[in-house]
């Protein structure tokens, strides 16, 4: 008992005169901690070199990051993300929202580099909601799908929305796991904005359709905003993307139909609805009649060589015969030349020909 006592406690002497000695003792979790010499201890927070400490959100950058591109600029933010970057220090929300703009620069054209500087927002700025949001729809955009579903995972968490709940479930689906883009859908409810709402119904119809369910991917899409005669925002996807699944399932007819539609009603032209349609049999009177005071532009394979040779060949034979006609007439008199019409001529011939 007394060789226990004595391993825990430590006598603590300033001086041989000292009367009483001071004990200092330790818990068992100190007492299993190992020893340091000396020389091993840590060196303080205030010991350590500025670069070596770590960094944390709202501390002065050590670079501004990779090159934004001209006309980046913080104040062609939109008012709701520069809210969102208000609990940054100015210096720091001012850097983020110039990526942030940059990121949206590019990711239509390179979203490989936007990637890049979504990426260093985010790390710079991972508690902001807004900068998240940008991060996951970029990675989206870039074909980086598990980067993307863990970022907008992210938003929902600190949001508690469901604004990119399609999104999420068309990660999931690239990742081939079309049964946890229906789960999502389900999980989502019905209690969404339309356009969110008709996005997801895209999507699990395309889950549908993954796992060999034909029909039921035509189903999905089927709702009251499937209707020729409306014109919303979503209407060219939603009928574009239910032709696209009528086609898969085998009625062809169908399809051309809801292709038709969907160019009718795609003013902004982000599909080739219209292309779509002739090549599964629609003809041009009808392309062209859904698409007022435009020209479908329609690639036409080249004749064979020999084919044209032979054409051109018979083509020429009755210029030929009106040139002989023409100088008979020219043997009989002068006065019979000069009543030759013009349009005879090889010249307006062959116009008339092209014409």
């Amino acid at each position: 008992m007394q060789a226990t006592e004595a391993a825990s406690t430590e006598v603590v002497s300033d001086s041989p005169d000292t009367e009483a000695p001071v004990e200092r003792k330790f818990d068992r979790d100190e007492e299993r901690r190992p020893r340091r010499d000396e020389g091993d201890r840590r060196p303080r927070r205030e010991d350590r070199p500025r670069e070596e400490r770590p960094r944390r959100e709202g501390d002065a950058p050590f670079d501004s990051g990779p090159a934004v591109p001209e006309g980046a600029d913080y104040a062609k933010l939109d008012v709701e993300a520069r809210a969102g970057l208000r609990s940054l220090p100015k210096s720091l929300a001012e850097m983020i929202g110039k990526h942030l703009v940059a990121a949206g620069m590019l990711i239509d054209e390179d979203p490989q580099r936007a990637l890049v500087h979504a990426r260093y927002a985010r790390e710079r700025a991972a508690r902001v909601a807004v900068v998240r949001e940008a991060a996951g729809l970029t990675a989206y955009h870039a074909g980086e799908w598990a980067e993307a579903l863990s970022e907008l995972r992210a938003v929902r968490r600190m949001s508690g929305g469901n604004a990119h709940v399609a999104v999420m479930a068309d990660c999931e689906r690239a990742m081939g796991r079309p049964e946890k883009a229906l789960e999502l859908a389900k999980e989502a409810g019905s209690d969404l904005p339309a356009d969110v709402a008709v996005e997801l119904r895209i999507v699990s119809a395309g889950a549908r359709r993954d796992m060999g369910q034909l029909e039921a991917a035509v189903v999905a899409l089927q709702g009251p905003d499937l209707d020729p005669k409306r014109h919303d925002p979503w209407s060219a996807r939603l009928f574009y993307a239910y032709a696209d699944n009528l086609e898969a399932a085998g009625r062809t007819d169908d399809a051309i139909r809801w292709f038709l539609n969907a160019a009718q009603v795609d003013d902004d032209e982000d599909t080739d609805a219209a292309e779509r349609a002739f090549a599964l049999g629609a003809d041009e009177a009808e392309v062209a009649a859904v698409l007022p005071g435009e020209t479908l532009e329609i690639e036409v394979e080249p004749l064979p060589a020999d084919e044209t040779d032979t054409d051109a060949e018979v083509d020429a034979e009755p210029l030929a015969d009106k040139a002989s006609d023409g100088e008979a007439v020219a043997d009989e008199s002068d006065e019979a030349v000069d009543s030759v019409p013009r349009a005879d001529t090889a010249a307006d011939k062959d116009s008339t020909d092209r014409g």
